[in-house]
């Protein structure tokens, strides 16, 4: 029987061959074992945003589960857009999801309206925002929270929630994060586009 010659190009080939194909179903394997663990990760995820956007932080996995079941009451689908009706110490509260484009990549949000058109609470996220400015979009609690009891619409529906550099009507305005003027007005962009299908509700327009 003749020696099989491990040096040859054919055997090299086929070895190479076969452990790729091996390695690529050991991938797909555990791709497919994890996939539910990971789908479950991201849906708690997105849950603990929308808790975060109506001032509710600080929960684990199983509290937040819980407490995501007591809060959100509806989830409604607005042209692509998720809203979701809320009730939080007996106010109606709507939490609206929100996509833009900040400075490096794609942003996001969740943004809570009160019955009076005004910001109950936001939560803003990004994908790859840089570290310690645009970054803070996220990382910074008291910037999202200096949108709280900001008016949304003006009197004819128009929004009017805004983010500048200098704040002259502090009613509708919130000033950029520090050192990131170009995420925050991806930030500001957002905001306008995603809220102004948006329809004011009835308490809003008594």
């Amino acid at each position: 029987m003749a020696k099989l010659n491990t040096n040859s190009n054919a055997y090299i080939i086929i070895y190479s061959a076969v452990l790729v194909v091996i390695v690529a179903f050991l991938l797909a394997f555990v791709y497919q074992a994890l996939k539910p663990m990971q789908d479950a990760n991201v849906a708690l995820d997105v849950k603990k945003q929308i808790l975060y956007s109506l001032n509710i932080r600080g929960l684990d996995g199983s509290e937040a589960e819980a407490k995501y079941a007591e809060v959100v009451k509806e989830e409604k689908d607005l042209d692509g857009q998720k809203i979701y009706e809320c009730q939080i110490d007996g106010q109606n509260i709507r939490v609206a999801s929100l996509k833009g484009m900040g400075l490096w990549g794609g942003i996001s949000g969740y943004v809570a309206i009160d019955p009076e058109g005004k910001v109950y609470g936001a939560y803003f996220n990004h994908e790859s925002e840089t570290a310690g400015l645009g970054a803070e979009i996220k990382d910074s609690q008291a910037w999202q929270e200096k949108f709280i009891g900001k008016q949304i619409w003006d009197e004819n529906g128009n929004v009017v929630l805004s983010i500048v550099k200098k704040v002259e009507d502090p009613a509708t305005q919130v000033d950029v994060v520090t050192g990131a003027t170009l995420t925050s007005n991806g930030v500001d962009a957002m905001l306008k586009d995603g809220l102004k299908n948006i329809k004011p509700t009835k308490a809003e327009e008594e």
